[in-house]
């Protein structure tokens, strides 16, 4: 199972659209606040659909606080458009941290200029776009990352 974490997420939508995705993969996904709405939040809900009340999720007040994610820096994944690796030429295993920052800001500086060797960039040839939507890469990425490990055999 893959950790997915959003860290100060803004867009309701997005992370409801994030939540469904994690959720059909059987993986957790994991808050770290200041989010920009709130867990009850009618738009959350209803990207997520009827499901949200089955996703693994935790809140977290500060990104420190999510358990494992400090204790085995091999197993995370960070992800911005100022990343050092393509995404899919990382190699991702079971019970990794895959780790996204807003959709305004990306991840915080410090945590990009910190752990350089950790981050990841998907491509965007068209220099005109900015960035992608959080959603969208949090599918690539997590797709690539179950692909990598043969989907843990959850069928053809």
């Amino acid at each position: 199972m893959f950790n997915v974490v959003l860290v100060n997420p803004e867009i309701p939508q997005n992370t409801g659209n994030i939540a469904r995705t994690v959720l059909s993969q059987k993986c957790r996904l994991h808050l770290v606040k200041p989010l920009g709405f709130e867990i009850d939040d009618r738009n959350l809900k209803r990207a997520g659909l009827d499901y949200w009340k089955y996703v693994d999720v935790k809140v977290w007040d500060r990104i420190e606080d999510v358990p494992g994610l400090m204790d085995d820096l091999s197993k995370v994944h960070l992800f911005s458009t100022r990343g050092s690796k393509r995404y899919d030429r990382a190699e991702y295993k079971d019970s990794d941290y895959l780790v996204f920052g807003s959709e305004s800001l990306g991840l915080p500086q410090k945590i990009i200029d910190e752990n350089g060797e950790r981050t990841r960039f998907l491509p965007m040839p068209d220099l005109k776009v900015r960035s992608l939507n959080l959603s969208s890469c949090v599918s690539s990425v997590l797709m690539e990352a179950l692909r990598q490990n043969d989907f843990f055999e959850r069928g053809e």
